[in-house]
């Protein structure tokens, strides 16, 4: 068990990552009607999956998907598929039998169902007792990040620095920053990370860019002490008549310290249509099998 930097206390390792993904999807309709938002595919593989690699790639593969009605689909794509691996292995289909099994291999998974959608935060708190006393990380589906160190591994690295929470940061534009919660923060001296990092003073829910404390919006990725749960079992419902997770960490700000970190990669929004459309793009252009052809089919478009 490492010893913090910061203030020599032993800090627990953060072993499990939580995958909120109970959301209807309703901008996706109608293609999500019968089947999950986080199954869609960018390129080749659902939305989740690139959430799901940057956990393994990153250290953490005890998974815990918390799941509602409809979405049976999520369990089955990371479950053992019997009947293709057979018929991949007689066809002598070795490099795809290794993609699938890939899948299924590598990790632990638990799942938990949502019954009510009732927000972020309550999705997270259903996760607790598969959680129990650790810390822990939260990656949601929709923001999937291109980065060369995956952005999960960059915020363990200030967690392991300081024993405490680590939410991931990005600045957006003015015009946007009304859809993201924001935070406020103090500097705080970098200890050698890939990003700035800060101290986390306040969170605000989607204010207006009047009103902004910063122009640092909160991204789907987390790292979290278990004393978070403590606020979300209080925290009432809010906008939606949800329970925002954004209302637990201004909590837990003022009990323990809270840094914000500012990754470095590329960030798609890939629960948007715009930003699923450009992740497609921008991911098949980086693909060694698909890229070059991809690029001269774009240059031939009459746009």
């Amino acid at each position: 068990m490492p010893e913090s930097p910061l203030g020599g206390a032993k800090i627990l390792p953060v072993r499990k990552a939580v995958f909120p993904a109970a959301g209807l999807g309703t901008r996706f309709l109608p293609a999500t009607k019968a089947q999950p938002k986080e199954m869609l595919p960018l390129v080749d593989k659902p939305i989740i999956q690139y959430g799901v690699e940057e956990s393994l790639e990153s250290g953490l593969d005890n998974l815990i998907i918390v799941t509602g009605r409809g979405k049976n689909s999520i369990e089955d794509h990371f479950d053992v598929s019997f009947e293709l691996e057979r018929m991949l292995a007689e066809k002598g289909k070795t490099d795809l039998l290794a993609v699938v099994r890939e899948i299924s291999d590598l990790m632990h998974i638990a799942y938990v169902r949502q019954k009510e959608a009732l927000g972020l935060g309550h999705a997270v708190l259903t996760a607790r007792e598969f959680i129990g006393p650790e810390p822990f990380a939260v990656l949601l589906a929709d923001d999937v990040i291109d980065a060369q160190v995956p952005v999960l591994r960059q915020m363990l690295e200030v967690y392991e620095a300081t024993g405490h929470s680590v939410i991931a940061v990005e600045k957006v534009p003015a015009e946007s920053i009304s859809s993201y919660g924001v935070v406020k923060v103090e500097a705080w001296k970098p200890h050698g990370f890939r990003g700035p990092a800060y101290r986390v003073l306040d969170l605000v829910e989607k204010p207006k860019a009047a009103d902004a404390p910063s122009d640092l919006a909160v991204v789907g990725r987390y790292i979290l002490t278990p004393a978070v749960f403590d606020f979300l079992e209080t925290t009432q419902r809010g906008t939606g008549g949800e329970i925002q997770l954004t209302d637990a960490l201004r909590a837990l700000a003022h009990r323990e310290p809270i840094y914000a970190y500012q990754f470095q990669g590329r960030r798609y929004d890939a629960g948007d249509k715009l930003g699923f459309l450009q992740a497609t793009v921008e991911l098949a252009l980086k693909r060694a099998d698909l890229g070059g052809a991809f690029r001269q089919y774009l240059k031939s478009l009459p746009l």
